[in-house]
């Protein structure tokens, strides 16, 4: 148990004598769960990922006015305010945390169970986009910067190539020439920016079907979650990271490549479901470029994990040796199969 908990629940204007206990199986922040009369759900933010904390408090805080005043309706979870009205209290040692409410009789899957379940979160995702369609996306600031950024993520393969050791390239040769036979995603997201053929806009940009909260029948949305990536992004940025995380039966950890499968039933639940919401708002030449969000996306993690690799795993937690090698492989076979079944 952190040792400054009592503190932050005062902050909060909580009895620092409720029992805190950690829940989760979430890499990034640390979490608990505050056994009140009202469960609540605490949270200390990691910044070594996200250095500047007071981004996503401000984020959040205009989303959740705008949210409040025109889509009053709308589930948005977030974060309960100090007693001094802030969106985070601050420990001893300066570390950011946060208080968020407990929704009672939900759950979070990993994996899409079913077309009606990718549907039903595609959907919970575009709604989101679309009720905060209205905002002014100036006033949101990146919390992770150039976080789905497709030439500075190829230039960072690029730079890790340059300085990898002769081991690591020999072992990651036909990956490495993978990467580079794919340069001409590269090439048309830089035309599609350039051109203005996607508009900016607020969302979520971290799609996969755990930030989406389900009711206990496991195929009704509740609410998206895990919103510190909220910020300014394109659309193929989440419809993107959906089709590269629901559409294989399998994870990007699955070292079986013969596993990683196109499910087609699934790949349109996500595009039908998504545009449920988002078919009205995205223009002509937005949804002209679907096709492209999940290649697009499922490139930009085979970059980064074939990059880290080459840096000798400086970013990823790995649990093996060649552990960032085969997510590449894996990420590099399911943007193969994406490419091939995916007509445009």
């Amino acid at each position: 148990m952190e040792p400054e908990v009592r503190e932050i629940l005062q902050q909060f204007g909580l009895s620092p004598d409720l029992t805190v206990s950690p829940i989760g199986s979430g890499h990034i922040h640390w979490t608990y769960l505050v056994a009140a009369q009202t469960p609540y759900v605490l949270q200390r933010l990691n910044t070594s990922v996200f250095t500047q904390p007071e981004i996503i408090e401000s984020n959040l805080q205009l989303a959740a006015t705008h949210l409040r005043e025109q889509h009053p309706e709308y589930r948005f979870v977030a974060p309960i305010p100090t007693l001094g009205g802030h969106g985070m209290a601050y420990d001893t040692s300066e570390r950011p945390w946060r208080l968020l409410p407990w929704l009672a009789n939900t759950l979070t899957i990993d994996e899409a169970e079913t077309a009606a379940q990718a549907y039903n979160a595609a959907a919970e995702f575009g709604r989101l986009a679309r009720n905060l369609e209205q905002v002014d996306v100036t006033r949101f600031r990146p919390s992770i910067p150039r976080f789905h950024d497709l030439p500075w993520r190829y230039e960072q393969f690029e730079q890790a190539l340059a300085i990898a050791s002769e081991q690591r390239k020999t072992a990651s040769a036909s990956q490495i020439r993978a990467c580079q036979s794919y340069r001409h995603l590269v090439d048309r997201f830089d035309q599609l920016v350039h051109s203005q053929a996607l508009r900016q806009r607020v969302f979520h940009n971290d799609t996969k079907i755990n930030n989406v909260l389900f009711d206990q029948d496991r195929t009704t949305t509740v609410a998206a979650i895990d919103l510190d990536t909220l910020m300014p992004g394109y659309f193929i940025f989440d419809l993107g990271d959906l089709m590269r995380t629901v559409v294989s039966p399998v994870s990007e950890e699955e070292s079986d490549l013969d596993r990683i499968e196109f499910r087609r039933e699934f790949y349109d639940a996500l595009v039908e479901g998504y545009l449920s919401e988002m078919r009205e708002i995205l223009t002509v030449q937005e949804r002209e470029q679907i096709p492209f969000a999940g290649p697009m996306m499922t490139y930009i993690m085979a970059l980064r994990f074939l990059a880290d690799f080459l840096r000798g795993d400086t970013y990823y937690r790995i649990h093996y040796p060649d552990h960032n090698l085969v997510r590449a492989r894996n990420q590099l076979r399911h943007l193969e199969n994406l490419l091939r079944h995916v007509s445009e």
